[in-house]
């Protein structure tokens, strides 16, 4: 889930919010973070004691709502792998100077090979975790040659300058919005971790993935901050290829290129794997085919992206907050069958959680409408 939500867009949405919000950037990672935890919280649980996957669930409230919320996640999860298979060309590019056309083919190649191998879960688990933990070393070196004025971060951090709804919509769509919350829960639902009995390690599970998430975006947001305080500015071809250049000279823009390809390449896995496990229940053949979907979604995430170029960073911004608005919906769905019942083998949801759920559920649904107008 963590390294599905790092891809290209964190990446770059995080560098282009603090270059227009500056320190008052880390209230909205704050609140993105309580929203994140509320969300995947109930999402995963709810997950785990129905053993069945979100579409199903969400079949059982009402028949047809299931087939609705696959449609919104796949759509969304395809427009986004366009931007992680972008990017990760664009790594290979920064690395080899190979076009990123070439780059993208190559890095799909080693995707699509994950999902052909005979324990698929186990290699895709342990790709995810080794390159997520490059990514976090790299990201924090950066940091540190970054010097950021942390003083000025945590005080803007609870008492923000400005307040930027679309923003924290966007946000808390890149981390739990559209497939990339369900990435985890459908992920430990397939490992056999699910019923009541597995929900201590479901919360566990839920909020490192957040933890791990923020962690990053905190020591990116430090990056980006501390190379702007000189007076820099990143431009928004590729801010934060930019920021890493100023703060590292040659070294940092070959670990942006390092970065960018472990973000991508993981988002890739992650975008096809949860899109998949969305259709995969409507039928044996594709339940029986899940690998062979998987490949042919990436193939087909490839072959959008060297038809239409590379996306420029403002659709990366784009399709994170409309990933943004579908989690309102797909979390309400969630909520909805806890007071079904019997859908849940009776389980008792915690009240507090399905009101924080539903607190989120509203507050997005509010701040999507005021960002929209």
């Amino acid at each position: 889930m963590a390294t599905s939500a790092i891809g290209p867009g964190f990446l770059n949405n995080t560098a282009v919010f603090t270059q227009q919000l500056g320190a008052s950037f880390g209230f909205v990672i704050l609140v993105s973070v309580l929203l994140d935890v509320a969300a995947q919280l109930n999402i995963w649980r709810i997950v785990a004691v129905g053993e069945a996957q979100a579409q199903v669930l969400a079949n059982r409230v009402l028949p047809g709502l299931g087939y609705l919320l696959s449609a919104l996640v796949v759509g969304g999860g395809l427009a986004f792998n366009v931007g992680n298979v972008a990017g990760a060309g664009l790594g290979i590019q920064m690395l080899t100077g190979l076009d990123v056309r070439v780059g993208a083919v190559l890095s799909v190649g080693i995707a699509i090979a994950i999902f052909t191998l005979k324990d698929f879960g186990q290699a895709l688990d342990t790709f995810t975790r080794v390159l997520g933990a490059v990514m976090l070393a790299l990201v924090f070196y950066v940091f540190l040659k970054a010097k950021p004025p942390l003083g000025e971060a945590l005080h803007r951090s609870v008492w923000p300058a400005t307040i930027d709804f679309k923003a924290i919509v966007t946000l808390v769509g890149g981390t739990v919005g559209g497939y990339i919350s369900f990435a985890g829960g459908h992920r430990l639902l397939e490992a056999g971790i699910k019923g009541t009995a597995m929900l201590p390690q479901v919360n566990r599970s839920a909020v490192q993935g957040i933890l791990v998430t923020s962690t990053v975006r905190v020591f990116l947001f430090l990056a980006v901050l501390g190379v702007l305080a000189t007076g820099f500015r990143a431009g928004d071809s590729n801010p934060a290829a930019a920021v890493f250049q100023a703060a590292a000279g040659r070294a940092g823009y070959a670990v942006f290129g390092v970065v960018l390809w472990c973000a991508a390449i993981t988002s890739v896995v992650g975008a096809a794997y949860t899109s998949v496990s969305f259709v995969r229940s409507f039928h044996a053949s594709l339940d029986k085919n899940a690998p062979l979907l998987t490949a042919g979604f990436i193939v087909v995430s490839a072959l959008v992206f060297i038809w239409l170029g590379q996306p420029p960073a403002r659709v990366l911004v784009v399709v994170g907050y409309l990933n943004g608005l579908v989690l309102p919906l797909a979390l309400a769905v969630l909520l909805a069958a806890v007071r079904k019942r019997g859908l849940l083998n009776n389980y008792r949801h915690p009240l507090w959680l399905e009101i924080g759920g539903w607190l989120v559920v509203g507050v997005l649904a509010w701040m999507s409408v005021r960002s929209v107008l």
